[in-house]
């Protein structure tokens, strides 16, 4: 018996790390199943506390694993089985916190009825024999809005239900690619020789869980597809790199920001693939025109508030302070866009400093694009949440964390709440940058002064 005992403590079954990841584990599972509770707007503020403390303890889990310096595989495990229960506790409920889904399973019973999916609004009656008291009575703006789903994810809607048109089969679907982010994190971890068990960054994160196994947000393709692209990446496979971030931007736009993080100069065979993936994969919808085939995109960036600006926290802010007259929304977006065009450049051009040099970039860009956008919707921050198993960024481990805190725009309307909520997360933001900064300022100054007198900071020679 002592000699069992030992080799468990050897083998760091028994060590603290996986103690604490087994104790925290089992809690969340609780907290996920009593989440369930939570079925109409009146629950939305128990729900949204749950969720926050749950963030606080998965941010312990995270803390905990990133102290690793080695790969421990019975820590995996540990990490791989509680992420599955997660995800197995709330898969068979009906979704709580959005009803995009609904959309996801209509869209896929139009194709397979022969119909383009971006042809006609639900409620048009070229679509009345489809219509039924489950799906079609939940989906969102039926009567004015065509689908707004790009082509991949159509093709991944209409096999999903193929197999079944269930909101349950629909959900399985995206935990699927969940599991495939995974198993890329998992490449680029090793790739690194870093420990697989920080997969529980992105695998334990409480967003990603109740976004993509409870609500089934198609989000969960594009960011399984975003790091493949990393994979390949790293890989040097260039093709492939393109091809998957192509299959990305067919999901979700956004990823198309992460191009210079992925591109290496004067390659060719990455942008052709890319482009090349983008024209063979709307050739079957663009027979109405392509601007019909991207749906619903203008009026969504209408009634988000893209056109009109009121979607974007700086510009609202600087409204606040300069009046809005003085403050025109192409001001801003000129300048988001020369941000955003400045950082592709330093990413294209900057010479790459470590072979993990075109994650951070990436993650820059990323970043830097959620940010300026200033998403109204929490599974926005998704795409972040796996870029933080290689960058650990303590402000942005925060801003996922609290990013519940966006469902009080949608379940309790209240003057200016918009404005609120968002100078809440991102002061939290801005609070816990200044350490960073102070460091990484720090930092610059002691090797200036080192190469002046020819020293490291450590007080060896520069060579």
């Amino acid at each position: 018996m002592k000699r069992a005992w030992a080799a468990l403590r050897r083998s760091g079954i028994l060590g603290w790390t996986n103690l604490l990841l087994l104790l925290l584990g089992f809690v969340l599972q609780e907290m996920y199943k009593r989440g369930l509770a939570a079925k109409t707007s009146i629950d939305i503020f128990w729900f949204i506390k749950l969720a926050l403390f749950q963030s606080a303890l998965y941010l312990i889990a995270a803390w905990a694993i990133t102290r690793a310096r080695r790969t421990s595989y019975s820590t995996l495990i540990l990490v791989i089985v509680f992420a599955a229960f997660f995800r197995l506790s709330i898969l068979y409920a009906p979704p709580y916190l959005s009803d995009d889904i609904y959309r996801y399973i209509w869209d896929g019973r139009v194709q397979a009825a022969g119909i383009n999916p971006y042809k006609y609004v639900p409620a048009d009656e070229q679509l009345s024999g489809l219509r039924d008291d489950v799906i079609y009575k939940e989906i969102n703006r039926k009567d004015f809005a065509r689908t707004i789903y790009p082509p991949l994810a159509q093709s991944v809607f209409y096999g999903t239900t193929r197999v079944s048109e269930t909101v349950t089969w629909m959900k399985a679907t995206m935990v699927v690619f969940e599991a495939l982010t995974v198993l890329a994190l998992m490449g680029l971890l090793a790739s690194f020789n870093l420990p697989l068990q920080r997969v529980l960054i992105y695998a334990w994160h409480p967003l990603v869980v109740w976004e993509f196994a409870g609500s089934g947000h198609v989000d969960a393709v594009a960011v399984a597809f975003v790091f493949i692209a990393l994979l390949a990446r790293r890989r040097n496979s260039e093709t492939a790199t393109g091809i998957a971030l192509g299959c990305a931007v067919l999901v979700k736009l956004f990823p198309l920001v992460l191009f210079p993080a992925l591109y290496k100069r004067w390659g060719w065979r990455m942008p052709v693939a890319f482009v090349l993936t983008i024209i063979v994969s709307y050739l079957p919808y663009v027979s109405i025109g392509f601007r019909n085939a991207l749906g619903y995109l203008p009026g969504y960036a209408e009634e988000e508030g893209i056109s009109g600006g009121s979607r974007f926290f700086f510009l609202s802010l600087a409204r606040r302070l300069f009046g809005e007259a003085n403050v025109p929304t192409l001001s801003f977006i000129i300048i988001a866009g020369l941000i955003l065009a400045a950082l592709g450049l330093w990413a294209l051009f900057k010479p790459e400093a470590s072979p993990a040099s075109f994650l951070k970039r990436a993650f820059v860009l990323a970043a830097a694009f959620i940010l300026l956008l200033s998403p109204r919707y929490e599974w926005y921050f998704a795409l972040l949440v796996p870029f933080l198993s290689f960058v650990p960024f303590v402000p942005m481990f925060a801003l996922t964390a609290s990013g519940f805190m966006l469902y009080l725009l949608w379940f309790e309307e209240k003057p200016n709440q918009t404005i609120i909520i968002h100078a809440y997360l991102y002061a939290l933001f801005a609070f816990l940058c200044l350490p960073w900064l102070w460091r990484t300022l720090r930092r610059r100054w002691m090797d200036a002064g080192s190469h002046r007198s020819g020293l490291h900071p450590s007080g060896e020679e520069s060579i």
